[in-house]
């Protein structure tokens, strides 16, 4: 991301990138079967959302930044998107390791809407880690090419991955207890 830096080899990245893609969905899968007798002092979900939309606006934002050349501020929003992702992330196993899922109560097409929506959610966050993972890499290794080619594939991804976590609060909140 930086284009003052020589092209660094971002293939020494690829174990860890390999690691993370895997470790971080098992660890958040495991975590949900964790259950912890504690009240949180606040109500995450409406907080995870927001997060969702703030990383959505940030993403399209860093879109905007990079198309016209101002790759600094480009660089500094995508660090944002990630620790808003990061920050998310925390939040959600949080809220599912303290609470009960909440059922959707939802009937006919909006049933069918929410857990298509949901789903996909669910699976595009998993195939989303690498694409940001090597996205990232190729950005501060300087592999501009690189990084450009495969950010086409991540961007509209992760947006659809933020975007569709709102979707989801909003048509669920009505049912939590």
């Amino acid at each position: 991301m930086n284009n003052s830096n020589p092209l660094i080899d971002d293939t020494k990245y690829n174990k860890l990138i390999i690691a993370l893609s895997i470790v971080i969905p098992v660890v958040v899968a495991i975590l949900f079967g964790v259950k912890i007798d504690a009240k949180l002092p606040v109500f995450l979900p409406p907080i995870y959302a927001s997060i969702n939309a703030i990383t959505a606006l940030v993403l399209v934002l860093a879109f905007i930044a990079v198309r016209g050349g101002k790759i600094q501020l480009h660089e500094r929003l995508m660090k944002t998107a990630i620790i808003l992702s990061l920050l998310f992330l925390v939040m959600y196993v949080a809220y599912h390791m303290t609470s009960d899922s909440t059922k959707f109560g939802g009937e006919g097409v909006l049933k069918y809407m929410y857990y298509f929506i949901l789903i996909t959610h669910i699976l595009m966050s998993i195939v989303v880690i690498p694409f940001v993972l090597i996205t990232y890499v190729r950005g501060i290794t300087n592999n501009i090419e690189r990084h450009k080619k495969i950010a086409k594939i991540t961007f509209p991804l992760w947006l659809y991955v933020a975007i569709t976590g709102v979707l989801v609060y909003i048509m669920i909140s009505p049912y939590y207890a």
